[in-house]
């Protein structure tokens, strides 16, 4: 058995290791803080692509995916779907703040109509699929107040360095 002046000698050496350990875990802390914020302002400064940005590569894949479907080379229509796809992804995740976002969800229908066309190697429904998204495209920008940004079916395409049309 301990003596009385022994177990309180024991017990404030017990409190003494307990307060140091507070105190490093305290500079711990800290520091692992000033990390988080250091990370966090590199975070806030890193570039985001802003819905124009995107926008214009949706428009870039929109043309490809025109002159592919119309070569009937189906393996990069579907590729140039499944960008556009992408890209709305990303549109989701890096602009959810803007209210445009809204409107997206109308253009689900016409990319689903435009894959069934694609997977059923159809030229006919390939191009009426491709009219309604055109079309649909055209209603979001009206709707979210962008009617003077229209798109079409392009004339030409967009890159002459690429072959549209299926290779043997």
């Amino acid at each position: 058995m301990m003596r009385p002046k022994y177990s309180w000698l024991f017990i404030a050496g017990i409190m003494l290791l307990f307060l140091s350990s507070c105190a490093r875990t305290g500079r711990r802390h800290g520091a692992l803080q000033a990390k988080i914020d250091s990370l966090q302002r590199r975070l806030d400064d890193a570039y985001r692509p802003g819905l124009g940005e995107f926008m214009s590569g949706i428009q870039v894949h929109h043309a490809k995916l025109w002159f592919a479907g119309n070569a009937q080379n189906w393996k990069l229509a579907d590729f140039e779907v499944g960008e556009i796809r992408e890209t709305l992804d990303d549109v989701r995740k890096y602009c959810a703040d803007r209210p445009e976002l809204a409107s997206l969800p109308m253009i689900g229908p016409a990319m689903d109509s435009i894959s069934s066309a694609v997977r059923q190697e159809n030229l006919p429904k390939f191009k009426s699929a491709f009219i309604l998204l055109t079309n649909t495209c055209n209603n979001c920008h009206r709707v979210t107040k962008h009617e003077f940004n229209v798109i079409r079916v392009p004339l030409t395409p967009p890159f002459t360095n690429q072959v549209f049309e299926k290779q043997p």
